[in-house]
């Protein structure tokens, strides 16, 4: 059965069998989350979740980053997720659909920090848990976020759970029923993109995690077949365009997900589903030395379900804008270099940038399939007194097809770290993450996240 050959997998399924690549992605993978979860820190949601942990006072087991403070190892892996999430400048999955690494890294610290875990089982345990992520964001199809689901919160939970439960060294049998009591905590609407609840979203799935193998590792009992039949997981959430569960059964982990297709790493804060149309965008510009100031239209063009998740099309807040292509696209031609400043509200409330939104029109290309932000191709086109300038882009900035180099990845996690530290104790805790997977003690690293000398 689908569940049974799951669980078996997450539980057995041997380290030696895991590549030396695969090991540095998913340390490429730690290095983009620590980062940006150091820079959501300062967010106003964190904050918020900050005063709830603060709140309900659990013994401090697992630290919360940024902050100074520690609390529960599930508080802790719903806090941490949330400020990995809060900036929209994570990475995403796209077999997976979603944001995976903001909902298995903080789980797998908080826990890892409480067992004293090394950070090679850390990181092999976080390759685990992207082929699960990968194998239900394929199996529930493109129509799972088309029905309204937020993949990160629904495919994230199952990922966060089998992650944690391979850290934990539960037994087959204990995984079912950890992954039978994630499916009744899956949840989270797409509705709710471009407002605090999206970030929660990441938090739930990550504290699920945490809290289903806890449960089931004391003797909770739940579903063990929670995949299959009628009103099983499958069945519920699939968006009726998926690929055979069986046929992704028998290629777990051939090739592994973290490698093939890999993560998708953002160079700019804002969804993914725009980032093809930047990328593209700021290519034009170079080329044609294109300015705002003369710019009369710019059309972007997606096909079927290509802007499902670019929700505003007037945005009045930066949190709104971040899911509006209207918005980004004036926001590349004002700013240059898109920056986390460009999503303060006073950036999106500015006379110039309006009125640029108001020159940018969405068309659709006809087609027969649905597609995600991240897969398929968008056409571009800017009009000028000089002509029209147009281009048709296929791949996706920060994908293996269109990579950052180190050198952008470690740009991006001292530009985000230094949110939250001094620059120099920025770089000291890079080099700590880079070198992860020899250490004995992983909490060495979670402690050094949360000790921000401005927190």
């Amino acid at each position: 059965m689908t569940t049974q050959r799951l669980a078996d997998f997450v539980a057995n399924k041997s380290i030696d069998d895991i590549p030396e690549e695969a090991f540095s992605a998913a340390t490429d993978a730690l290095i983009d989350t620590l980062g940006v979860a150091l820079a959501g820190s300062r967010e106003p949601i964190a904050d918020i979740m900050t005063g709830w942990v603060s709140e309900i006072g659990a013994k401090p087991k697992a630290s919360v980053w940024g902050r100074g403070l520690a609390t529960h190892g599930a508080e802790a892996a719903f806090a941490n997720a949330i400020s990995a999430h809060a900036l929209d400048f994570d990475d995403t999955n796209r077999s997976g659909r979603g944001h995976m690494s903001v909902c298995l890294v903080p789980p797998l610290l908080a826990l890892g920090e409480e067992l004293g875990s090394s950070g090679q089982d850390v990181l092999a345990a976080y390759v685990i848990g992207l082929e699960i992520a990968g194998a239900f964001g394929r199996a529930f199809g493109p129509g799972h976020l088309h029905k309204g689901w937020h993949p990160t919160a629904t495919v994230g939970t199952l990922a966060a759970t089998a992650a944690v439960a391979r850290l934990s060294g539960l037994d087959t049998d204990q995984v079912t029923r950890a992954l039978g009591n994630a499916a009744s905590q899956m949840s989270g609407l797409a509705s709710n993109f471009g407002t605090m609840t999206k970030p929660f979203h990441a938090g739930h799935a990550a504290r699920s995690g945490y809290l289903s193998v806890w449960m089931a590792k004391t003797g909770l009992t739940a579903n063990t077949e929670s995949f299959d039949g009628k009103g099983g997981i499958l069945d519920t959430f699939s968006g009726g365009d998926g690929e055979p569960i069986e046929e992704i059964l028998s290629n777990l982990g051939d090739p592994w997900e973290i490698l093939s297709p890999g993560n998708y790493y953002k160079r700019w804060p804002c969804c993914y589903s725009g980032h093809r149309t930047i990328g593209a965008l700021y290519g034009l510009i170079d080329e044609h030395a294109i300015n705002a100031d003369e710019v009369s239209e710019v059309t972007v063009s997606f096909l079927p379900g290509g802007d499902t998740a670019l929700l505003s099309r007037d945005p009045k807040t930066g949190l709104e804008a971040k899911f509006s292509i209207e918005y980004v696209v004036a926001a590349a031609l004002l700013d240059g270099p898109i920056k986390m400043a460009s999503f303060a509200d006073a950036m999106v409330q500015r006379p110039e940038a309006r009125q640029l939104m108001q020159r940018v029109r969405r068309t659709y290309i006809p087609d027969d399939k649905f597609y995600s932000g991240i897969v398929g191709h968008n056409d571009i086109a800017v009009t000028t007194p000089r002509g029209r300038f147009e281009v048709r882009e296929d791949r996706v900035p920060g994908s293996n097809a269109w990579p950052n180099s180190e050198k952008d990845r470690d740009a991006k996690f001292m530009d985000c770290a230094s949110q939250a530290m001094e620059k120099a104790e920025a770089a000291v805790l890079l080099d700590l993450i880079r070198n992860c997977r020899s250490a004995d003690n992983i909490g060495t690293l979670a402690k050094a996240l949360a000790l921000s000398p401005s927190s």
